[in-house]
């Protein structure tokens, strides 16, 4: 369920985060995204001019603010990077599992079903993926991985991250995202061996 907010826009936005989340963007309604936000539709349009695939774009743009907000976060964190890399990924398959698997990524569930003509929605979440590239990269730079190495192994931990999460989600089992997190953790740990010495 969205978390409450009394901010019509806010909690529109709330609603199709979670549309995503568990249906992605052609399996849910614009009918069902204003009963959850309990919005009347005109409002929908007063805030989102472009309808659906503009609150698309904004749920898309709130998710990255969030998952950039945690990498931050994992940054100013005490103690060694990559323990707190690890943790990172141990909540995700705690959100899912939470979840009942019905939750996961809305990034991954747009970008599988987006179109050509979803050019507003491919340029959000292109954004939105190369920032969390960058920031995994930072994060892996701090645990000691070799500036010139980051990028590609943040790519790759992107990568597995989603991939992870939709097996996970399908297989009702957390043990594929404890998998690829257990072998990222190995590979990174020697890469940050290797730019240490």
């Amino acid at each position: 369920m969205p978390t409450p907010v009394s901010n019509t826009r806010d909690r529109l936005v709330a609603a199709m985060i979670d549309a995503l989340q568990r249906r992605g963007l052609h399996g849910v309604g614009l009918t069902e995204i204003l009963q959850a936000a309990q919005a009347p539709k005109g409002v929908l349009y007063h805030h989102f001019p472009g309808g659906k695939a503009e609150l698309a774009v904004a749920a898309i743009d709130q998710v990255i603010d969030g998952i950039d907000a945690s990498l931050q976060r994992l940054l100013q964190r005490p103690g060694p990077a990559l323990e707190g890399l690890r943790h990172w990924l141990t909540q995700a398959g705690q959100a899912l599992q939470r979840s009942g698997f019905e939750r996961g990524c809305p990034l991954a569930a747009v970008a599988l079903e987006s179109t050509p003509d979803d050019e507003a929605i491919r340029a959000a979440l292109a954004r939105g993926f190369a920032l969390l590239r960058q920031r995994l990269a930072q994060v892996l730079q701090q645990a000691g991985v070799a500036p010139l190495r980051a990028p590609g192994l943040a790519a790759l931990v992107v990568s597995a991250y989603e991939g992870a999460l939709m097996q996970a989600r399908v297989a009702g089992s957390a043990q594929p995202l404890q998998a690829t997190s257990d072998s990222l953790m190995a590979i990174l740990a020697l890469e940050a061996q290797e730019g240490n010495r």
